[in-house]
């Protein structure tokens, strides 16, 4: 696998080098591509407008800075209206090489702490896998697939949980009436219930938004969301950047390029130079998750067991083939 600019490549510069819109170019063989740089979000016009601040202070501001007011109930319907269009002209996807999980779970942390879940509540999950008895066994990250013909969406009642153009799935946890038949048709088991209120702060000025789910209600389901919040600004999700092992590649199958934040290579030759798959694939799904096998593993599957609690461990105590 070919490396492009490895180190220089921010985690939290989601591939920066080439507008929106534009094709991947090829550099030595290696992608490098920008899905959105989050620059045109970011644009200033140049003119400025003086303003008075609450506090009586004379400032001056960009005019591309100053947004009309809005009521409470018109702000969430834009917010919700954009969370649903998605990203013009994207495809996302996710690939995961099994070859480098040490089971470190800092993705888990990342996802937990970003979209202020009880750390009992897992979106991002990762197992202990053996294909058979005589296989080595693996450490395997599973987080929402956002299937391309996803079951979940098919038979939630409400529209509550819906596909998106750009390939993620979403769930309005405002029309959800939890009902749950969305965890019972995910063939992944992917989603979570909120059995009860997980007491957490928010700003008294937040907003509701399906790209972050935040806070939980109780009696609703959440999921990975692929961290669709991070994507709008350009920025990796949280549990590729806080992945240690670069085990997480992110990136826009349009572009034909993913990354893990430190190296940006070709999503097709990924898949083909190591016989990349989809899990379950039979089931006609279609992931938008792809895995790389776990072959010449760079951690022995020990090491994902030092230091870990009880609570983590006992989970992994009668482990046997698939």
């Amino acid at each position: 696998m070919e490396n492009n600019e490895t180190g220089k490549s921010s985690r939290r510069n989601f591939l920066r080098n080439v507008g929106i819109g534009v094709g991947a170019v090829s550099v030595a063989g290696v992608a490098k591509a920008t899905l959105f740089d989050g620059n045109e979000a970011n644009a200033k016009s140049g003119k400025t407008v003086k303003l008075l601040s609450p506090d009586g202070t004379l400032v001056e501001v960009d005019q591309s800075d100053i947004k009309p007011a809005g009521t409470d109930r018109e702000i969430q319907a834009e917010v919700k209206s954009e969370a649903k269009k998605g990203l013009p002209n994207r495809k996302f996807a996710m690939v995961v090489d099994l070859s480098k999980c040490a089971n470190a779970r800092a993705c888990v942390d990342a996802c937990q702490e970003g979209h202020m879940l009880p750390k009992d509540h897992e979106w991002m999950k990762i197992y202990m896998l053996q294909d058979d008895n005589l296989t080595a066994k693996y450490w395997f990250p599973r987080p929402c697939f956002h299937c391309d013909k996803p079951m979940c969406v098919s038979v939630c009642p409400v529209g509550a949980t819906y596909k998106r153009p750009d390939g993620i799935v979403l769930v309005d946890n405002q029309r959800c009436i939890g009902c749950k038949f969305c965890m019972t048709g995910c063939p992944y088991s992917a989603r979570v219930f909120n059995w009860k209120d997980p007491e957490v702060e928010v700003p008294e000025d937040h907003v509701y938004d399906p790209e972050t789910n935040i806070p939980p209600v109780e009696g609703t389901v959440g999921k990975c969301v692929f961290c669709a919040d991070n994507l709008r600004k350009g920025v990796l999700p949280r549990c590729v950047q806080a992945c240690p092992m670069g085990v997480l590649y992110f990136g826009d199958l349009m572009e034909d390029t993913v990354t893990n934040g430190v190296e940006t290579v070709r999503f097709s030759k990924l898949m083909t130079d190591r016989a990349g798959y989809r899990y379950k694939e039979d089931l006609g799904t279609l992931p938008s998750v792809y895995y790389l096998p776990p072959t010449n593993r760079e951690f022995p599957v020990e090491m994902g067991l030092e230091g870990a609690d009880e609570t983590i461990t006992g989970r992994y105590k009668n482990v046997g083939p698939r």
